[in-house]
C-alpha cells in the first residue's frame, strides 16, 4: 500500500524549483521507492510490511496542481513482512486474498495545497474489489535536475490511514489492529 500512496503524492503540484509550462511525465524510480504499511500486533507492536512491486502513471504540473495525476497498481501478490509464513498468510483470503485479487489500485481524484511544500491528494482506492476515497498527506521533498540523469526529479514522502475492515479484511479484528497506517517514499523522473 505504501508504494501506491506516496506514487500519489507527486501529483500535487506544490511549489517547485522547476518551472514547467506543460504537465510533465514521470516515470518512478522503483529503486528508490518503498510502499510500506503498519498495524497494530494484539497491542505488543506496530508490525511493518511493505509492497515491493508497482507500476503506473504520474503527470505532474508545477504551475497547475489541478491538472497533475497519478494512477498507481500494486501487485498485492508482492508483500513482504520478512517472515515468509507470514506473507502466505497476508496472501490468503484471511487478508489479501491475492488469487482473487491479484492488485490493489490507487486513481487520484484531487489535490489540494496546504503549503509551500504540503499538500493532500485525494484518490480512489480498490483494495478486495472495494472502492473507498482515500486522502493522503503529502511533503514535496525536492524538485530539482536529477543530478546524474540531468532531467527533472522531484521525491516525496506521503502518509495516511485507512481502515481495513472499510474493504472486508475484518480477519482478527481487533486483536490485529483495524486501522492500517501507510507511509510513501519515492523519486520520479522526466521521462
Amino acid at each position: 500500500m505504501k508504494k501506491l500512496f506516496l506514487v500519489a503524492a507527486v501529483a500535487l503540484g506544490l511549489s517547485t524549483s522547476l518551472a514547467q509550462a506543460d504537465p510533465v511525465q514521470y516515470a518512478f524510480d522503483k529503486d528508490h521507492t518503498s510502499i510500506v504499511f503498519h498495524v497494530n500486533h494484539m497491542g505488543f507492536s506496530n508490525f511493518q510490511g511493505e509492497f515491493q512491486e508497482f507500476d503506473g502513471s504520474l503527470t505532474f504540473d508545477a504551475d497547475q496542481p489541478k491538472n497533475s495525476a497519478v494512477n498507481v497498481k500494486i501487485n498485492v501478490n508482492s508483500v513482504d513482512a520478512d517472515v515468509a509464513k507470514l506473507d502466505d498468510h497476508l496472501k490468503s483470503p484471511d487478508f489479501f486474498d491475492v488469487n482473487k485479487f491479484p492488485s490493489m489500485v490507487f486513481k487520484s481524484k484531487s489535490i489540494e495545497v496546504t503549503g509551500e511544500k504540503t499538500g493532500k491528494i485525494t484518490g480512489d482506492f480498490t483494495l478486495l474489489g472495494v472502492t473507498k476515497e482515500v486522502t493522503l498527506d503529502v511533503t514535496l521533498n525536492k524538485a530539482a535536475d536529477h543530478p546524474m540523469l540531468k532531467v527533472p526529479a522531484v521525491g516525496f514522502s506521503a502518509t495516511g490511514t485507512i481502515k481495513r475492515s472499510d474493504f472486508g479484511m475484518t480477519t482478527y479484528v481487533p486483536a490485529v489492529g483495524d486501522e492500517v497506517t501507510i507511509s510513501i517514499e519515492t523519486e520520479a523522473y522526466a521521462k
